[in-house]
């Protein structure tokens, strides 16, 4: 396994030390990390602290005999180095990815799977190729139904049974021009555990579309029926439906649960998503729900980032808080109480809570 190095230092917030310099292991084989939540208070997050999702371990990968191939039901089957991509023309963008089992941890009972907290959520910069651009290249044939993402890595999915991580797009979102073929991250080359040397972007959906490591894109006149596309999706005693576009979702970067503040005037931050249409407003509840404060909203970098928000707060006395957030977006959707259950306990979207006390310090 690739060797990480893990922070130790803290970075200081007012009243307290709070280790933020390192991702946050969740499991250490695969590696699976959090982002640390006070790091989710800005529009971007640094590339060592953006979360990590494995679902095996990290492929090797030689960048020099490593080629992407185009094939199926295409005009032009293509081969490709990454210096070739990399003449084509390219685009930055900024995008905001989630693990669709962000938040597992909270449900009752636990489902089984990576058991996320809140921090499987990070934004940054990706560069690359329009896919609408790259697949034009290759012509596709009128038949096609779907794409075929295949990355390199590869595993047990089932007793004696090994697959490759892919994932299908339907041919409809070839159309859009911001999913990308993405080589760098922050304005550096992806680092082996988020991709490298090339991954696929795709903006507003959870981030089990957007294969690592591609190493393959075949069109295909048939539904996909691959094991990890029939496993993200929302299963329940009655139905099941694919998983798709990230719910709006809010967290509260800082304070983190559990500080203890002095009596001062208190500033609670944190982002707002939602793969389905722009953040309308963010509301703060100081006291459990009882009442709730609209907070000042900074306009994101781009229209499938993160809406970073804030609220300067006073606490009328000592004592113990709970803080909560709740976000609604220009479709008219916002978060639930309660979490909607499903089977894998996908798509948790319900209002985060945290509890911290405050009082004298020192």
């Amino acid at each position: 396994m690739t060797e990480r190095i893990l922070a130790s230092t803290c970075h200081f917030f007012p009243d307290t030390c709070v280790p933020t310099m390192a991702l946050e292991p969740v499991v250490d084989y695969p590696f699976n990390a959090e982002t640390p939540l006070p790091a989710l208070t800005t529009e971007l997050t640094p590339t060592n602290l953006f979360y990590v999702r494995n679902h095996f371990d990290v492929p090797p990968i030689n960048p020099f005999t490593w080629r992407l191939q185009v094939s199926g039901l295409v005009k032009k089957p293509l081969t490709l180095a990454l210096k070739d991509l990399q003449t084509l023309p390219q685009k930055d963008l900024t995008v905001t990815l989630e693990c669709a089992g962000n938040g597992r941890k909270n449900l009752v009972p636990q489902p089984s799977g990576v058991p996320w907290g809140h921090g499987a959520v990070s934004t940054a910069v990706f560069t690359g190729i329009p896919l609408k651009l790259f697949m034009a290249q290759a012509g596709i044939h009128p038949t096609v139904q779907e794409l075929v993402f295949t990355g390199a890595d590869c595993g047990e999915v089932a007793p004696g049974k090994q697959e490759a991580y892919a994932r299908s797009l339907p041919i409809e979102m070839l159309s859009d021009p911001d999913i990308l073929l993405a080589w760098a991250m922050n304005g550096e080359p992806l680092t082996p555990d988020h991709g490298f040397p090339l991954r696929l972007v795709v903006p507003q959906w959870y981030g089990m579309a957007s294969v690592k490591w591609l190493t393959e894109i075949s069109a295909t006149n048939q539904p996909f029926k691959g094991f990890f596309q029939e496993n993200y999706r929302y299963e329940t005693e009655t139905s099941s439906r694919p998983i798709t576009k990230m719910r709006i979702r809010s967290l509260i970067g800082w304070p983190i649960h559990g500080a203890h503040l002095a009596l001062r005037p208190i500033e609670i931050s944190g982002i707002a998503w939602s793969g389905r249409g722009a953040i309308q407003s963010i509301y703060v509840s100081t006291d459990g729900g009882a009442s709730w404060i609209r907070a000042s909203r900074k306009r994101p970098a781009s229209p499938y980032a993160c809406t970073p928000w804030r609220l300067v707060w006073q606490p009328p006395c000592s004592g113990n808080y709970t803080l909560m957030v709740r976000a609604l977006d220009r479709l008219g959707n916002q978060q639930p109480w309660d979490p909607v259950q499903n089977l894998h306990g996908y798509g948790n979207n319900s209002i985060q809570q945290i509890q911290i006390s405050v009082g004298s310090i020192g």
